[in-house]
């Protein structure tokens, strides 16, 4: 089904410029994570702070698949899970959770991003986790945390831990058993972090499926992983630089995410 057949009323001229273009943004990386196929029917979530407002912040309405998402059909809540909207959809209590307790500590984050992801809880349940085996995985391993898995994530004292395990610093967190979350400083980088992510399950699950000995790579080329990525990258987020033509192959497909 198109989005636009959902007919939910413009929210452009009701919202600043900037919450307009996070809403955008925003919605785009719930188109991707679908494209990508990522989601896991209407049970994962993104959230993005809203500009210039430190306690409020988007989220997705709870029923509508990915693909369906349009930056006027978010919903924006308060970190006490109030609705600031009017919306006809409820928010994901879970997702409620995890990420007020990540906005929360992480004021340099404007964007969490959580997903299900097939590869991605193959390698939660592994209990080595991520492996140092590609390219690929020294940037994630540079700034890795785990979490413990406490069932579905419904209860407030879950926050503090899930907090703590995070960090103040590391942008990936594997979920144990769970899935996989990325932060990010923009929408863009905290969708790069989540395709790393997933690909390093990927490969991961692929190279052990081939039944060989696998090569790790030295912890010394791991410590300079993020001094690499801002030379090959050019000083630029590598968000910013992708970011651009991943819209346009939405905009290929269908541009009504804009709507």
């Amino acid at each position: 089904m198109n989005a636009s057949t959902l007919d939910i009323p413009s929210r452009k001229d009701k919202v600043s410029p900037e919450e307009w273009q996070t809403r955008v943004d925003l919605a785009a990386a719930y188109r991707l994570v679908a494209a990508f196929k990522w989601d896991d029917l209407v049970f994962t979530h993104i959230s993005a702070r809203v500009p210039g407002k430190d306690n409020e912040f988007l989220i997705n309405p709870y029923g509508l698949m990915f693909e369906e998402i349009t930056a006027s059909s978010l919903i924006k809540i308060d970190t006490a899970g109030r609705k600031l909207d009017e919306s006809p959809y409820e928010v994901n209590p879970a997702g409620f959770t995890i990420h007020s307790a990540i906005h929360a500590v992480r004021h340099d984050a404007q964007c969490v991003l959580h997903v299900h992801s097939l590869n991605g809880v193959a390698v939660s349940a592994q209990k080595q986790g991520v492996l140092p085996i590609s390219q690929q995985s020294i940037f994630v391993l540079s700034g890795l945390s785990y979490h413990d898995y406490e069932g579905v994530a419904l209860r407030d004292d879950e926050k503090p831990r899930l907090a703590a395990d995070l960090g103040s610093d590391n942008n990936f967190l594997m979920l144990r058993n769970h899935g996989l979350l990325t932060l990010g400083r923009t929408i863009p980088d905290a969708f790069l972090a989540m395709y790393l992510f997933e690909t390093v399950c990927t490969i991961q699950v692929r190279a052990q499926a081939g039944g060989g000995e696998l090569i790790q790579v030295d912890p010394r080329i791991i410590a300079g992983a993020a001094q690499q990525s801002r030379q090959a990258t050019n000083g630029v987020g590598g968000g910013a630089l992708a970011w651009p033509g991943l819209l346009r192959r939405l905009d290929r497909a269908d541009g009504s995410f804009r709507t």
